[in-house]
């Protein structure tokens, strides 16, 4: 789902795969030997108090031509504490355009120390972060009170049109690297870093669009595999412009769990005693704001922005609930104000640049606007709360100054034990995606979790799910493979949190360590 919130999970999805042989885009990866990473202290609070070390890796900027211009891929390690080390685990959070540099400490999260046993390595994907060079191209693109995003006008439709071929242009400036920024470059890059540790093989761990990343990854060098987590699993088939309008479905259906959520305490918000009062009320502000935006800077487009987190996960929701009580009983548009800002930091847009710059560029997007207006009407009148926002969030590829190419056709089947993981609901990398894949790795392994919401929630201290992980990182042993098209183990979802009555004192409930430390990476990775 595209959007200007931080927690950019996984991206659209969009013309159907083409085989792109495996063998021949390898191969120039495999001509390149990097120079080992000289290690050093670390910047980032988080990465000291970690003990972690940081250090930069250079790779060609152009894998067909080694010996030409290089870029630098920003790299943290938190080394094994156990005696033994079972190599590498290398993580992606996601995006694309998610820093991951932060996610070495990651291993912290998981249970019976079996993180333990792993050398963890974070990194900012080429374009991303402290990588360089890092890609920004109008940091003022997400600023407030954009135009309406249902193009009731024309006008509308010209104003959002035209944005997003001002940003298109914009972005041309960052030169070569857009023609280099493919999720196959993005792959070739990891397997550079396994070289430049000394590593044969490595262990990964991928959330949302790293999981895409790592299903390249894994066809182009399937024998350097030895262990994968992927955790919200994107499906290859829809590679990127499907998969958004899937997605428009999804989240229309999470914002109406939310909206029930927020009924079912309405003694604590007050907005409303049924979903759809919930729903009404959710609608009718946001007209009122297209028309004067709160505090003149909250729109309606903005005001979407802000709740779509709540598709995404149900870690916010409380914050968010506040928010919308606090405005419409409260005229509160300063703390409306923090969440987008929180999302969006001003001036900010190399997350989403880096986002624009892969999705434009792994696959052609259609580029006849009139299949994208038949396409996105009519998924509005099924799914009005965000297709239209996502619709123009992707529309810079219309006019990406970059040639597109031909994913890779991702093909598991010499690739070892990997576990997938999904909660049935996640709107951002529908279930779906994680079947598909189950059916290309025949060795893999899938964990559900019906009913559940939240996107790529793994290691957030629900022991169901995050035991199974950990067993599998210490001894590689799998769930039971179940015959049939479905998941091998389901699990309890993350919880849906339970607000503190409005005459209570506040909570002093102690979120689970895991969940805090995964929290803490992932506060590192979303840049945008």
């Amino acid at each position: 789902m595209k959007k200007f919130v931080a927690a950019l999970a996984v991206a659209g999805i969009g013309a159907g795969t083409m085989a792109l042989a495996p063998s021949a885009t390898a191969a120039s990866a495999s001509d390149f030997d990097p120079k080992p990473i000289s290690w050093g202290a670390c910047t980032r609070p988080s990465l000291v108090k970690a003990g972690a070390e940081c250090g930069s890796l250079e790779v060609p900027l152009d894998y067909a031509k080694p010996g030409e211009e290089k870029v630098s891929i920003a790299v943290s390690r938190v080394k094994h504490k156990s005696a033994q080390s079972q190599g590498v685990m290398i993580v992606n959070p996601g995006g694309p355009g998610g820093s991951g540099l932060g996610l070495s400490t990651l291993g912290r999260a998981v249970p019976k120390k079996a993180g333990e046993e792993y050398d963890w390595i974070g990194f900012d994907p080429r374009g991303v972060g402290e990588s360089k060079p890092s890609l920004t191209c109008d940091g003022n693109y997400a600023s407030y009170n954009r135009p309406q995003y249902v193009p009731t006008t024309r006008a509308l439709e010209k104003a959002w049109f035209d944005k997003a071929k001002g940003y298109a242009k914009a972005c041309a400036k960052n030169g070569a690297i857009l023609e280099h920024i493919k999720t196959i470059d993005v792959a070739k890059d990891v397997d550079s870093l396994r070289k430049a540790l000394g590593e044969k093989q490595i262990n990964y761990y991928g959330f949302s669009y790293g999981t895409y990343l790592g299903q390249v990854y894994s066809t182009l060098f399937p024998q350097n595999v030895r262990r994968m987590v992927f955790d919200g699993t994107v499906d290859p088939r829809d590679v990127w412009y499907k998969a958004n309008l899937n997605q428009d479905i999804a989240f229309d259906k999470n914002i109406k769990t939310y909206f029930g959520w927020l009924a079912k305490y309405d003694d604590v918000y007050h907005l409303g005693k049924t979903a759809s009062a919930v729903e009404k009320l959710w609608y009718a502000e946001q007209k009122k704001l297209y028309d004067k935006p709160a505090g003149g800077v909250i729109g309606g487009s903005e005001w979407t922005d802000i709740f779509l987190q709540a598709g995404y996960y149900v870690f916010g929701w409380e914050d968010i609930a506040n928010a919308f009580s606090g405005w419409v009983h409260k005229a509160d548009w300063q703390t409306l104000k923090g969440l987008y800002d929180d999302s969006n930091p001003p001036g900010q847009d190399n997350g989403y640049a880096v986002y624009a710059a892969v999705q434009c560029t792994d696959v052609a997007w259609p580029q006849n606007w009139n299949r994208w207006k038949f396409d996105n009407w009519v998924t509005h009148f099924r799914a009005p709360f965000e297709t239209w926002g996502n619709a123009w969030f992707n529309a810079p590829c219309l006019n990406w100054p970059a040639k597109a190419g031909k994913p890779v056709e991702i093909d598991g089947r010499k690739v070892p034990g990997i576990l997938l993981v999904n909660e049935e609901n996640d709107a951002a990398t529908p279930y779906p995606g994680s079947l598909e894949i189950r059916k290309r790795y025949p060795n893999s392994s899938l964990i559900s979790a019906p009913g559940g919401t939240t996107h790529s929630g793994s290691l957030s201290g629900v022991s169901c799910v995050d035991d199974k992980i950990a067993d599998y990182l210490l001894t590689g042993k799998l769930p039971v493979r179940k015959p049939g098209n479905g998941s091998d183990v389901q699990c309890t979802p993350v919880p849906q949190p339970v607000p503190a009555p409005a005459s209570a004192a506040p909570k002093s409930d102690v979120p689970s360590p895991a969940a805090e430390v995964k929290k803490e990476a992932l506060a590192q990775a979303l840049p945008f």
